[in-house]
């Protein structure tokens, strides 16, 4: 059963669940939470259900897995779409490898701390490595080597963009004013796209690219107008997403950019109930 409502003054009836992961459809201890397992179970078969996020297929895996889903991801951002089933990438626009090496060149001489994205695995450095990408070091290692998330210490970026096909992305962390010094850089505000993901971190990927843009595309492929659409998310990076659906929702716990662009916000945060409303009001 699908559920019309009254969204942006048009009554309209939902086909598509666009749902971010991290602040929204996890907890902040990276949990689905039974209640939203079972709200999604209940519609997949009927709806198409999306996860649309700023992480690699590789991290994002066992959750496409825990809730069975057969649709394919958006990725880093709207970068890439990735198909699990066959283990490849449907569409991209990647960073070129000489625009990374300018990009590691230079977030090495503003003496930031970064990863990178790479075909099939996050990197970062080993000799100064980022707290969070520890934390995902041992959150990888509870899972099946099936699913499990590939995460890898490497000496140098530079010899890892020779070593790769695609270059998907990069996440800056630190001081965010010094990042979003870095973010206003002639050659980075020109190529690439930055867009906060967490309080400290701003994700850079090609120029253009953001869930929405992907999003958009991958609906256009379908034959699937956007007004059909329900799209939840907390952060900055969500924002086009929000802003393309019929119906843009933001989290109780989303950053008060996004809650002043949204439609609706959830009355509980991704600690609780949290989407699990939507769901049962929308489809």
């Amino acid at each position: 059963m699908v559920y019309a409502i009254q969204s942006k003054g048009i009554n309209m009836t939902y086909s598509v669940l666009a749902l971010d992961l991290d602040g929204t459809t996890l907890t902040t201890d990276h949990q689905i939470l039974p209640e939203i397992k079972d709200a999604i179970a209940r519609i997949k078969d009927t709806t198409t259900v999306l996860l649309v996020t700023g992480r690699h297929h590789t991290a994002a895996r066992p959750y496409h897995h825990d809730l069975e889903l057969d649709t394919p991801i958006i990725c880093c951002n709207g970068t890439y779409v990735y198909d699990y089933s066959t283990n490849s990438v449907i569409t991209e626009q990647a960073i070129s490898h000489d625009n990374a090496r300018q990009f590691v060149t230079l977030a090495q001489q503003n003496k930031l701390n970064m990863v990178m994205y790479v075909t099939n695995k996050m990197t970062f450095s080993a000799k100064t490595p980022i707290h969070y990408m520890e934390a995902m070091e041992i959150w990888s290692q509870q899972f099946p080597d099936d699913i499990k998330p590939e995460i890898e210490r490497i000496h140098s970026f530079l010899d890892e963009i020779d070593n790769n096909a695609y270059i998907w992305k990069f996440v800056v962390e630190g001081d965010i004013e010094n990042i979003t010094h870095f973010a206003e850089l002639p050659f980075i505000r020109s190529t690439f796209t930055g867009e906060k993901s967490w309080s400290n971190r701003i994700d850079f990927s090609n120029k253009g690219n953001t869930k929405g843009f992907r999003l958009a595309e991958y609906l256009a492929d379908q034959h699937i107008d956007p007004s059909k659409v329900v799209a939840i998310g907390d952060n900055h990076n969500d924002i086009s997403m929000i802003t393309l659906a019929g119906l843009g929702v933001a989290m109780a716990n989303a950053d008060e950019a996004v809650k002043q662009i949204a439609d609706r916000i959830t009355t509980t945060t991704n600690n609780d109930q949290g989407i699990s409303e939507i769901i049962a009001d929308c489809f």
